[in-house]
């Protein structure tokens, strides 16, 4: 049976998405506003891949671009409903559920209100358990292929006259530069509904339970904050089995916001041989040291906190900060076709100037 999402849940979603985020993923205040809207207008619904009909369609529903503060961006809650609207019209045929294309600050909570206002399900998969920069990373496997789809985008700065609706219909690597330049040109943040799809589907290629996962670690970070900063850290710790890789202080960052919507550089966290410098593409998706050896990459989760374990975006991190650095390893959790198709690495590896696929595919670590 399906699990109806409350208050409670919202808070959950947030700290647990906050973690996943690994320095992207929205902003808090965003996904409070989504969750919190959802819970009071109706009754959102969280269904499992096997309660789902094999021919009932899942859309994904997505925001799109950078997160690191630094454009004048709107997106409202009805932003995310009139997408999957539009692409209910397009599709003519009803959305059973949404997934969502991550996990992460808001993104966790996209496919609520949807869920409270159209009664479409809350569907527990992801297209990455994790954030990450590019819509193909979440695509579950229709990052290279030929088959026409149809994606939808609303919302923008309505005092810049900078609102935008629009449909595309077509081969999603060809889709996908468009919306994020849509993003781009409504403020840099704008919600998507994208990709509808077969459950069964989704069910092969989706990674499964990504968002009770989420609930079920921002509900052990609730419990700790009762007690320290150090316990929230623990039980981040403890719930991912994950490890802090590094800790200390915020010695240079080097981040630049692009015109396709992404925030690119890096972070450097220490000084000297002890350094180790983060590969931001909106999230973190590497960890080097400072003559090369990679010792974390997507999609390993990769997350700065704060002393007191709160979860830092890459806007929020400032040079001079005390921070920490988790690292989850991937084979700690489930991954989605997406993450292992070759397809979706080389506009990423040339954005950051570091390899990336064979890490992501086979395993192997690289110097870079």
């Amino acid at each position: 049976m399906g699990r109806i999402l409350v208050a409670r849940d919202v808070e959950a979603a947030i700290h647990g998405g906050s973690v996943f985020a690994c320095g992207g993923g929205g902003w808090v205040e965003h996904g409070r506003m989504l969750g919190t809207a959802a819970v009071n207008a109706g009754q959102p619904e969280l269904v499992s891949m096997d309660e789902i009909a094999d021919d009932a369609i899942i859309a994904t529903a997505a925001a799109i671009g950078a997160p690191a503060s630094t454009t004048h961006w709107e997106m409202l809650g009805v932003d995310y409903i009139n997408a999957v609207k539009l692409v209910q019209k397009e599709l003519g045929a009803p959305i059973h559920g949404l997934m969502i294309g991550q996990n992460g600050k808001s993104s966790t909570l996209n496919a609520w209100l949807p869920g409270a206002i159209l009664g479409t399900k809350v569907v527990d998969a992801v297209g990455d358990m994790r954030a990450h920069p590019t819509g193909d990373m979440g695509s579950i496997g229709m990052a290279n292929s030929p088959l026409p789809m149809i994606q939808a985008v609303v919302g923008g700065n309505r005092a810049n006259n900078a609102y935008i609706e629009m449909v595309a219909k077509g081969a999603t690597a060809r889709i996908s530069p468009i919306l994020r330049t849509a993003s781009d040109m409504s403020g840099g943040f704008i919600a998507s509904c994208r990709n509808p799809l077969p459950a069964a589907y989704v069910r092969a290629h989706a990674a499964a339970g990504g968002i009770s996962r989420a609930l079920q670690l921002g509900e052990a970070i609730l419990q700790a904050q009762k007690k320290s900063g150090h316990a929230v850290i623990d039980a981040i710790v403890r719930e991912l089995d994950g490890c802090i890789m590094a800790q200390g202080q915020v010695t240079r960052k080097a981040v630049r916001y692009t015109d396709e919507a992404f925030d690119i550089g890096t972070i450097t966290v220490g000084s000297g041989s002890s350094a180790v410098i983060l590969h931001v593409m909106n999230e973190y998706m590497a960890v080097n040291t400072p003559d090369g050896q990679r010792l974390a990459s997507f999609p390993d989760v990769i997350t700065t906190l704060d002393t007191d374990g709160y979860p830092l975006s890459v806007g929020e991190v400032e040079e001079g900060m005390e921070i920490l650095v988790l690292h989850v390893d991937k084979t700690k959790f489930p991954l989605s076709s997406s993450v292992i198709d070759p397809a979706v690495y080389p506009p990423v590896e040339r954005a950051l100037g570091i390899e990336l696929a064979s890490y992501a595919i086979t395993g192997k670590k690289q110097a870079s």
